[in-house]
């Protein structure tokens, strides 16, 4: 009689998608935001991202040669590193501090800890924490939308988040200078890939689409920083489209290498950032928490991947504080 069934070794569940269709698919998702950014703040936010996406490049074929490592910027990561690290940059900065930053992010976020599926931290979030620690006032001088590609000169502006952190110095943080309708469409100041909601959202339903992000943490991330602001004072539908809530929500906080991948620690790690976000918000020194709350969950990931598990078939499920000898009693 023959056998039926065949043992093998695992993995024993397959996908067409590897590494490198990963990327590239991401790459696509935010391509409707790079162009939202180049009509929004003009050719000097295109030329950001190039600038970004090129030493990101350069710095991982230079690290692969280095290191003597196999060439890995064939699998595109580099690139969407490159293209989420210009999203947080305001489109003023100056060109050398997008070059040290790109650097860092894959040198020292990513390629010092062993390269990709090594990190702990997201390169681009971590990059733009390092350069916000050395030059404050540069990534934090925001102009209004030109609506002129050829534009050289800009207004300097407060971001939406700036202003209703102002006004609730003031007693009246629901305050805002901007419409519903303004900070949907990015007709706001900030950084290059947060200000356009829509584009961002076009991108994340091509994630959704082919499955490569999951639901849990960009929506339990979301809706805990809308829960959380109305005992805040806050008003929920511009705590989210303010400031960069949904670039973080769906493609910072989704990423692959430093999230958990249990369905429970997903959750855990998406009301932890939202948790983290309103917090910042409302009682820290800077107007925006998307960055720092991300990146301390990063910390986190490990944590959480080690006690939040599924139940193993034939033991009882049992709390992160008991004994090993007990879990499987």
């Amino acid at each position: 009689m023959p056998d039926s069934f065949t043992v093998s070794a695992s993995p024993h569940l397959r996908s067409r998608l590897d590494t490198g269709a990963v990327m590239r698919l991401v790459c696509v998702s935010l391509l409707p935001s790079v162009l939202a950014s180049f009509y929004i703040f003009g050719a000097k936010a295109l030329l950001v991202v190039v600038v970004s996406v090129l030493t990101c490049v350069l710095t991982e074929l230079l690290c692969n040669r280095v290191f003597r490592k196999a060439i890995t910027v064939t699998d595109f990561s580099a690139v969407v590193t490159g293209i989420l690290f210009a999203f947080t940059l305001p489109p003023t900065i100056p060109l050398w501090m997008v070059t040290i930053g790109s650097f860092l992010a894959i040198f020292v976020v990513k390629q010092l800890f062993g390269g990709l599926g090594y990190n702990i931290f997201n390169p681009a979030l971590a990059a733009r924490a390092i350069l916000l620690a050395s030059w404050p006032v540069a990534l934090t001088t925001w102009v209004m939308p030109i609506k002129s590609v050829l534009a050289v000169d800009a207004v300097t502006a407060a971001t939406p988040l700036g202003i209703i952190k102002e006004a609730s110095g003031a007693g009246d943080a629901t305050h805002s200078a901007y419409s519903y309708l303004d900070l949907f469409l990015g007709n706001v100041p900030g950084s290059l890939g947060e200000t356009c909601k829509i584009a961002l959202l076009l991108g994340a339903i091509l994630l959704f689409v082919f499955k490569i992000i999951d639901w849990r943490i960009p929506f339990t991330f979301i809706g805990t920083v809308t829960v959380l602001s109305i005992p805040m004072g806050r008003d929920p539908l511009a705590a989210v489209l303010s400031g960069g809530l949904i670039l973080g929500a769906f493609f910072m906080a989704t990423d692959l290498v430093t999230s958990p991948i249990t369905r429970g620690g997903k959750i855990l790690f998406g009301v932890g950032c939202g948790v983290l976000t309103s917090l910042i918000r409302s009682y820290g020194g800077f107007p925006e928490g998307v960055c720092y709350s991300i990146l301390f969950m990063n910390c986190l990931t490990p944590l959480i991947d080690k006690y939040v598990q599924p139940r193993v078939f034939g033991t009882k499920r049992a709390w992160f504080w008991l004994k090993r000898e007990e879990r499987h009693a």
